[in-house]
């Protein structure tokens, strides 16, 4: 009797109620069995993904895995992955950074994306979690299935058209195409409301729904790297982006400059409310890099870029000659090359 005690205290480590919504399973056992938990503790599960594996970058054939896929496949080789209520929560833990400013960002995201609904513009923005654990520790909420544009020319040789184009097959490559087109417009605009810097490639994601993401607003406001202000066009648009559209004449180049016209629209009509999220957190944040130049200053050029002044019509060529000007940029391709030749992005 002591022996067989022995070896069912050694096969049932835990043994809990569980109490799930569904009635079919309510008050039923759940055992953890020793066994089963050194079996997957022994199992290795091959990542399966599509990307091509770099020597020099391992990582980056993970950086392209589904979240689904990965959620399956740590859940096959976890001690624990037979619960029901097993899940795998992503995070990224900051240390020695202040994510305040990022805080302010994703508020800015979520107010201008309310915004853009409500108004019935067919803007995206994909705004992710923040936590602020102390003034240099948080946790940040990562974007999932997605892969950066410095990810991409660094594994492929061929353009960012020509990648788009070989990711998405016919039956979704129109259906990507608008998703890209519609985020790039977003987030253009927002980088120019708020004044987003240091926009590498290694700051901007692909998803796989073709959508265009960008990350890391620790340079916003009055903010730049260095404080050099060196980034001086309304925001980052490249030749390569323009291709994924179809082209400088194409319908789809015609509807992201649309976009960017309606957005700024939406935006100034509900002004307050973005000036409000920059107002609350200037008056208990000061001291925050974003708002160096003073908080007069930085609202006064933030409210500037609404141009309550200006016509629609006037706002057509003023959207007209942002998107020209940023196409164009010098200091685009300085900077991208600078980053380069000191951090090896693409």
């Amino acid at each position: 009797v002591s022996n067989l005690r022995q070896t069912r205290s050694e096969e049932n480590l835990t043994r809990c109620e569980s109490q799930d919504s569904k009635p079919e399973i309510n008050n039923q056992n759940m055992f953890i069995v020793a066994g089963d938990i050194r079996r997957r503790l022994t199992v290795s599960t091959d990542i399966k993904s599509s990307s091509p594996t770099d020597p020099e970058d391992p990582s980056a054939a993970a950086l392209k895995e589904l979240w689904s896929e990965k959620e399956k496949r740590v859940r096959e080789i976890s001690p624990y992955g037979g619960l029901a209520n097993w899940k795998l929560l992503p995070v990224i833990v900051k240390t020695g950074d202040d994510l305040r400013q990022e805080l302010l960002a994703s508020q800015l995201l979520l107010t201008l994306h309310s915004i853009w609904m409500s108004e019935l513009v067919p803007l995206k923005v994909f705004p992710y979690k923040i936590l602020c654990l102390s003034n240099d520790a948080g946790l940040i909420e990562p974007v999932l299935n997605t892969i950066s544009l410095h990810q991409i020319k660094k594994q492929n040789k061929n353009s960012l058209s020509v990648y788009f184009e070989e990711e998405f097959k016919e039956n979704t490559l129109a259906e990507a195409r608008r998703n890209f087109i519609e985020s790039c417009a977003a987030y253009s605009l927002v980088c120019y409301l708020i004044q987003v810097k240091d926009r590498h490639n290694g700051n901007i994601l692909l998803d796989n729904q073709g959508n265009l993401i960008h990350i890391d607003f620790g340079f916003i406001l009055s903010a730049s790297p260095k404080n050099l202000g060196f980034e001086s066009s309304p925001f980052k648009l490249t030749s390569e982006m323009v291709d994924v559209m179809g082209g400088l004449d194409s319908d789809g180049f015609k509807y992201f400059k649309l976009l960017i016209l309606r957005g700024l629209i939406a935006s100034r009509k509900h002004m307050d409310r973005v000036l409000s999220v920059v107002q609350i957190m200037q008056s208990a944040n000061s001291q925050l890099p974003c708002f160096r130049a003073g908080a007069t200053a930085v609202i006064g050029s933030l409210k500037c870029r609404f141009h309550l002044n200006l016509t629609e019509a006037q706002l057509i060529s003023l959207v007209d000659n942002m998107v020209e000007s940023s196409l164009h940029s010098i200091t685009t391709k300085l900077y991208d090359g600078f980053q380069y030749y000191t951090n090896g992005i693409l």
